[in-house]
């Protein structure tokens, strides 16, 4: 029996929402393997870590040079939806103790390194970065670089708050070195900008997008959010055409994690508040639909670039990377994280660091190392944590002997299932993830994740993860 194109069409978008219903489990982010909620702390004490960092940095300095993240946590107010580990105060006396603490933390990283670090990438995440003065910035980061040489390809960026972002921020960190900003934008609509405590209107955005390119920002990137309280279609077609207007460089597009658990200030609304897992769905393909028209590229979970961007050449190139600091064009193999709650990846161990201010600094003034927990990755933790990367930079990996054998009979099984239902394509040689299937590369990547499974996993995990839809 011949379907008529209406049949068709219809059939396809059931199959897509039954596939929503399926897959809309909770799941990581994968910005790391294992996940956080399955490191097993094996870095009780700081020379074990050292131990793996100088060796790391040895072998890696010379040829990829190091990454550099710095957590500067502070937030005049706190924004609901957010995940983050900030400190909420309107106090800017905070600013230096902290900065002062971070450089500290510093020191003693520069003075285990046998040579001069060749810096390759620096971000400023947060809370706000754009909470510090320029003044206090520049001070920060004239302390790091000073230790450094750069890398002929190095890449700084930082994040900002589109209302305290000012030219004169924009222009001290350019004048450092810095050449991409992200704004996060999260939504325009007015009633869901006041349920996550997030006003900032059009014009605070578009008078930061367009300073940042007066002063020779080559990327813009926005941060919207998708599945937030009180968004609907129609509102997000709103928001989405108020960003086609400012035409940012990169947009990240991620799904609202509604972990009211681990975030009290997510119980300001409830679950009835939220669009239902349609819905969501929905948000998400019409934001796809419209950046495909505008001429974006979907080059992983959740980040869409324009033609020119270095991360659009990376994903064409097949030289993206994902790291703590989500989606980057610097494979670095040792990723330094300063600050509280800050994680470092050393290649063959991570660690993060103390998570309240207080205590970070208290240990980094007396010299020692602020750790929270740490994790030493086993060969197959390292074997597995390079199928991901594969998976979700690239969409496609090759099979070896060693990463079949840490498949078991159930994971074969949901490959195949997943090959049937149209997500991917597997064959002796290669896994490749198909267009369908990139919307659910959360939940293929999963199926590697031997930790998740594993009968032995913290009965608290499946609450550490949003939903992967």
């Amino acid at each position: 029996m011949n379907l008529t194109i209406g049949q068709t069409a219809l059939g396809a978008e059931r199959n897509k929402e039954s596939l929503i219903r399926q897959y809309n489990v909770p799941a990581p982010r994968y910005t790391s393997y294992p996940t956080v909620p399955y490191w097993d702390k094996q870095i009780p004490e700081a020379a074990r870590w050292w131990e793996v960092v100088q060796k790391t940095f040895n072998e890696t300095n010379r040829q990829k040079g190091i990454s550099l993240y710095i957590h500067l946590p502070f937030c005049e107010s706190l924004c609901t939806y957010c995940a983050c580990n900030t400190r909420i105060t309107r106090n800017h006396a905070v600013e230096m103790p902290y900065l002062e603490a971070v450089l500290a933390e510093w020191e003693m990283y520069v003075s285990r390194m046998k040579g001069r670090p060749q810096l390759r990438e620096l971000h400023l995440g947060g809370g706000t970065p754009t909470f510090f003065s320029p003044e206090n910035l520049q001070k920060l980061l004239e302390g790091i670089l000073k230790d450094v040489r750069l890398h002929p390809r190095f890449s700084f960026s930082f994040e900002g708050h589109p209302n305290n972002t000012t030219a004169a921020h924009l222009q001290t960190l350019y004048e450092l070195g810095f050449k991409r900003v992200s704004y996060g934008i999260q939504d325009f609509d007015e009633r869901v900008q006041k349920a996550i405590h997030r006003m900032q209107p059009y014009h605070h955005v578009r008078r930061a997008t367009e300073e940042a390119r007066r002063f020779g920002y080559d990327s813009v990137n926005f941060d919207l959010v998708y599945g937030l309280p009180f968004q609907t279609l129609e509102s997000m077609e709103e928001t989405l055409e108020k960003v086609g207007q400012l035409r940012p460089d990169r947009i990240a597009f991620y799904s609202y994690a509604h972990v009211p658990w681990m975030r009290p200030g997510q119980r300001s609304f409830t679950e009835a508040d939220l669009p239902d897992s349609n819905t969501k769905r929905a948000l998400y393909e019409l934001g796809l639909k419209k950046f495909t028209e505008w001429g974006y590229r979907d080059v992983g979970m959740d980040h869409f670039a324009l033609p020119g961007d270095a991360l659009f050449e990376a994903a064409d190139e097949g030289t993206l990377h994902r790291n703590f600091m989500g989606y980057t064009t610097c494979a670095t193999d040792l990723l330094i994280g300063l600050g509280t709650s800050a994680i470092s990846d050393a290649k063959g161990a991570y660690l993060q660091n103390i998570k309240t201010v207080e205590e970070y600094t208290t240990a980094v003034r007396a010299r020692q190392l602020p750790i929270l927990k740490g994790h030493l990755l086993t060969e197959e933790d390292q074997l597995i944590r390079q199928a991901i990367l594969d998976l979700v930079c690239r969409g496609q990996l090759t099979w070896t002997i060693e990463l079949l054998e840490t498949l078991d009979h159930q994971a074969l099984t949901e490959l195949q299932r997943m090959q049937e239902e149209g997500l991917l394509l597997n064959n002796n040689e290669e896994l490749t993830v198909l267009p369908t299937g990139r919307a659910f590369l959360r939940n293929i990547a999963m199926v590697f994740d031997r930790r998740l499974r594993s009968e032995q996993r913290p009965a608290q995990a499946p609450k550490q993860f949003s939903q992967a839809i």
